[in-house]
C-alpha cells in the first residue's frame, strides 16, 4: 500500500513539474513572439513613412519628430493623435497621420496618410488589415498600385461628392468582387483631409510653421470671405 501511495505521489510531482515547465516555456515563447511581432510592425511602419515622404524630401529625423494633435472621431482614434513631421531647413513641409477605416469588409483598416502643409496628399499606405486575400488585400502596394491613386488629391480635387468608388458615382476604382474595402479606405482618407482643414491653425502652431506672406496680409474680412467660399466648394 505504501509503495502505491509513493508511486502516486511521484506521479503527481512529475505532472506538476511538467505543467510548470510547459507553462513557463509557453509564456516565454509568447513573450518573444509578441516582441518579434512588435518589431516587425515597427519596421513596416517606418518603411511606410519613408515611402510616403522619402528621405530626399526632408532633412530632419522623421521617425523622432512627432507632435500630438487633438483627438477626433474623423480619424476613428480614441485619444490624441501622434503625427510624424517632415521638415526641410527646420520648416515643416508635411506630416503623416495614423488613421483608421472602421468599416472594412473584415474589420478595421489601419492607414498612414501624408499631407503637405496645403492639405494635398503626399501618399497613403496601409499598415494592417484583415481583408480578404485576393480581393480586399489589393489595398496593399505589393498587390496593386491602387493606394497610390490618392497622391496629389485634396479636398475639392476631386469634388466632395466624388470621394467614393466609381460604382457609387465617385472617382476611385473599386476592386472586382470587392467594393466595401476600397470604399472604406476612400472615406477614411477624405475624413483625414477634413480633419486637417478643421484643425489647420492648431496644426500649424504645433508644427511651428510660420504664417505665409499671404496669411500675414489677410484682414478679418478676407479670412471670413475665404471661409465662406471654402464651405460652398
Amino acid at each position: 500500500m505504501a509503495a502505491i501511495t509513493q508511486s502516486i505521489r511521484r506521479s503527481a510531482i512529475g505532472l506538476g513539474l511538467f505543467a510548470v515547465i510547459t507553462g513557463g516555456t509557453i509564456a516565454v515563447t509568447q513573450v518573444f513572439t509578441e516582441e518579434r511581432i512588435q518589431e516587425q510592425a515597427a519596421r513596416a511602419e517606418a518603411q511606410a513613412l519613408f515611402e510616403i515622404i522619402p528621405e530626399s524630401e526632408h532633412t530632419n529625423d522623421l521617425l523622432r519628430d512627432t507632435v500630438q494633435l487633438p483627438a477626433s472621431e474623423r480619424l476613428a482614434q480614441s485619444g490624441p493623435v501622434t503625427v510624424w513631421v517632415a521638415r526641410k531647413d527646420d520648416q515643416p513641409v508635411g506630416m503623416i497621420m495614423p488613421i483608421v477605416a472602421p468599416d472594412g469588409y473584415s474589420g478595421k483598416i489601419h492607414l498612414l496618410v501624408g499631407v503637405d502643409m496645403q492639405g494635398t496628399i503626399l501618399g497613403v499606405r496601409v499598415t494592417s488589415h484583415r481583408e480578404t486575400p485576393g480581393l480586399g488585400d489589393r489595398i496593399e502596394t505589393r498587390k496593386s498600385d491602387w493606394i497610390r491613386s490618392f497622391e496629389g488629391k485634396s479636398l475639392g480635387q476631386p469634388p466632395h461628392r466624388e470621394w467614393n468608388v466609381k460604382k457609387n458615382g465617385g472617382e476611385f476604382d473599386q476592386f472586382t468582387g470587392a467594393t466595401i474595402t476600397p470604399r472604406a479606405v476612400v472615406k477614411a482618407v477624405q475624413k483625414a483631409l477634413i480633419y486637417f482643414r478643421e484643425n489647420r491653425q492648431i496644426i500649424r502652431a504645433r508644427l511651428n510653421e510660420p504664417p505665409s506672406l499671404r496669411e500675414k496680409n489677410l484682414n478679418p474680412e478676407a479670412i471670413a470671405g475665404e471661409s465662406s467660399n471654402t464651405e460652398h466648394s
